[in-house]
């Protein structure tokens, strides 16, 4: 009879789960897709242009890349304590984070403004050898510069509603952003509607437009929806030095872990971009496409942080690993299903850039590529960005991926491209070695069970 009753329970508790999974995933989901088809949208447009046009868009995003990792990092860190106050229904606390993570973005994105606006070229240079690409990649980050102010805000508002479940806003937010983007690229890379025609700098102008829009939602929302964050604006700056603390010493190591991931991500851009234009931009085109399917997948690994993050909060920590274990059950399983998709469909992809034949059959290959590993990486994905993270391990989660990174893929990335000259679909593969590598430093941690800590006590 007990044994009877406590499967019974077991079942309970699982159905729950998966209410609360598909709750917070799916919109997560959507906000993921519809972000990465924005990056692919501004990819299909500009490389209808050419693929010196396509290969300047991505040179010139990688400091943007950098500058998203650091404030994603950071924020995440942050996120940390928003699911578990979100679990201890302290309000006021949840909104003194989010202050917090705002006011230290804006003040780290105005420095970064000013240095990418002044030294675009020495910053850019390094990226590329070839000087068309070079001229266009300055002339798209001049112009998309303010993006590092307007994400510096978004970003960790967003994030926080995410982790706190509320994760309807983040969604719409992207959808609007998503349409208003592609329409106002539509104008201004190819001077429809009497708008003159700006290319490579449409394209920037059209994207800064829409984060600006972005942000006037965002605090629309904040400050007049009912919503977990509404309340007296001077909660948000007033700061309590011991959660100050604890949140940095947490943010820390993820932002380190975000950054030097960024930058190990720009290495690859390097390397790749030695072995030749149309190297670059498939490589640049095949990670538009398969972007998509990871973050579709990857909702799983944002809605973890939360869902364990609460959890830990309430002091259940026996559920909170019942529930690590379902949510890595469904990402690997995503992982497999989204990876076969991205294969099946890797062909017609492929022809939606206007590249070269050898462009395009290296884009199909390296999506093939893509595809062969998404479950590994999903998994690798969760772990570290949702689960460790949730029970503030980050600073094991940090030299996880930093050292993967950088003592793998990184080195392999550069003796691909300059030591051994191999085709770039070799080198794609080499520098997925990563993944194999990670996969066993994170999952030992993860059985180990040493990452489940509750943060919030004695504030």
């Amino acid at each position: 009879m007990e044994t009877a009753e406590c499967l019974s329970a077991e079942k309970r508790e699982k159905a729950a789960l998966r209410r609360q999974l598909i709750k917070i995933a799916v919109p997560i989901a959507i906000q993921g897709v519809v972000s990465t088809t924005l990056g692919l949208v501004d990819d299909l447009m500009v490389g209808f242009l050419g693929e010196v046009e396509l290969a300047a868009v991505g040179v010139g995003n990688q400091i943007f890349l950098i500058h998203y990792m650091l404030i994603y990092g950071m924020t995440s860190g942050t996120s940390t304590f928003v699911a578990q106050f979100y679990g201890a229904n302290d309000k006021k606390n949840m909104r003194r984070c989010i202050g917090f993570s705002v006011t230290a973005m804006l003040a780290v994105s105005t420095l970064i403004f000013i240095i990418g606006t002044v030294f675009t070229r020495e910053l850019l240079s390094f990226y590329t050898n070839d000087t068309q690409v070079l001229e266009l990649a300055v002339v798209y980050m001049r112009t998309n510069s303010l993006q590092f102010i307007f994400i510096a805000y978004s970003v960790p508002v967003m994030m926080g509603f995410q982790a706190s479940q509320q994760t309807k806003l983040p969604m719409l937010v992207s959808v609007v952003v998503f349409t208003t983007n592609t329409f106002l690229n539509y104008l201004f890379i190819y001077g429809k509607f009497g708008m003159p025609m700006l290319g490579v700098q449409g394209a920037a102008l059209g994207t800064v437009i829409a984060r600006l829009m972005q942000v006037l939602i965002v605090t629309g929302f904040l400050f007049s929806s009912n919503n977990m964050f509404k309340g007296p604006i001077r909660d948000y700056f007033d700061y309590n030095k011991e959660l100050v603390r604890r949140i940095i010493k947490n943010a820390t190591p993820t932002t380190a872990n975000e950054v030097l991931w960024g930058v190990g991500q720009t290495m690859y851009a390097a390397a790749f971009n030695r072995i030749g234009t149309t190297a670059f931009a498939a490589f640049q085109a095949a990670g538009s496409i398969s972007s998509i399917f990871f973050f579709a997948a990857f909702s799983v690994g944002d809605a973890s942080l939360t869902l364990i993050g609460q959890r830990l909060g309430e002091g259940k920590k026996e559920e909170a690993w019942r529930t690590s274990k379902y949510v890595l059950k469904v990402g690997v399983l995503l992982g497999v299903l989204t990876g076969l998709v991205m294969m099946l469909l890797s062909k017609p992809f492929s022809e939606l850039f206007n590249l070269s034949e050898n462009g395009k059959h290296y884009t199909f290959l390296i999506l093939i590529i893509q595809g062969v590993f998404m479950s590994l990486t999903l998994h690798n994905g969760i772990q570290i960005t949702g689960t460790l993270r949730a029970g503030g391990d980050t600073r094991f989660a940090m030299l996880a991926e930093s050292g993967c990174v950088w003592l793998v893929a990184v080195p392999l990335a550069f003796a691909s491209a300059m030591l051994w000259q191999l085709p770039i679909y070799f080198a794609v593969i080499l520098v997925k070695m990563e993944e194999v590598v990670k996969f066993f430093v994170v999952f030992k941690r993860y059985i180990s069970k040493k990452w489940m800590n509750v943060m919030i006590d004695n504030l």
